[in-house]
């Protein structure tokens, strides 16, 4: 419940969603009545965010939107919800520009789900998601190692983090997203690789030329 408004402190207090992953002109796919775009202050380098939901098209296929059209794509608790989500990714990795960022939120099966599936709190969940397990319960698990390995090398994995400083292990099973501080999700941003780094092979190190003076006043400064 208004998970991407729990999400803000936390993406404060971390100075790359504000340099890196949120810059430019964005699209949030399933903001719904809880979109990014409502914080948009709090995150200066945005230039404009698009909100995405059910009015506009299916999430999976993005229809309409062209290839490379935004600097960022922004997701919380939607993937869950398409019938294929690699397919949903590829096309959010499509309308992502080259060297942009996707960063997406899924529950987490064993925090929200709870060892239910069809899930007990959101009968619209077609899948339940994991960093990685040997074995899952859920037979609708799906691995996000797996999954985001099949994206091939277009995509960058940058994070992926169990969100979970908010949960509190020893209640009895509850949808603790109903709280007001509760997370139970994975969160996981990828940087789309632009042709020439997949050429070579990865990221090169800048080619800008200092001078020795400029060098020693990085070394000194800390920089």
């Amino acid at each position: 419940m208004r998970e991407t408004s729990k999400s803000i402190m936390r993406r404060l207090h971390d100075v790359r969603f504000a340099v890196r992953y949120f810059v430019g002109d964005g699209i949030d796919i399933g903001g719904g009545e809880d979109p990014l775009g409502l914080y948009r202050e709090l995150f200066p380098a945005i230039s404009s965010v698009r909100n995405w939901d059910l009015p506009d098209g299916d999430a999976q296929a993005m229809a309409g939107v062209p290839d490379n059209s935004f600097d960022f794509v922004h997701s919380s608790h939607c993937l869950e919800h398409l019938n294929d989500p690699l397919a949903g990714l590829a096309n959010w990795l499509r309308i992502l520009k080259p060297g942009g960022h996707l960063i997406v939120v899924v529950p987490d099966e064993d925090l929200y789900e709870q060892g239910r599936f069809p899930s007990a709190h959101n009968f619209g969940h077609k899948y339940s998601f994991t960093i990685h397990k040997a074995k899952s319960w859920s037979k609708q698990s799906i691995s996000l190692t797996s999954l985001l390995a099949q994206l091939g090398p277009t995509a960058q994995l940058l994070r992926i983090e169990l969100l979970d400083a908010t949960y509190r292990f020893a209640l009895p099973p509850l949808d603790q997203t109903m709280t007001p501080i509760g997370e139970c999700a994975i969160e996981f941003i990828i940087r789309k690789r632009p042709a020439h780094e997949i050429a070579q092979g990865g990221r090169a190190p800048s080619s800008g030329q200092l001078s020795p003076d400029e060098v020693q006043t990085l070394i000194k400064t800390g920089l």
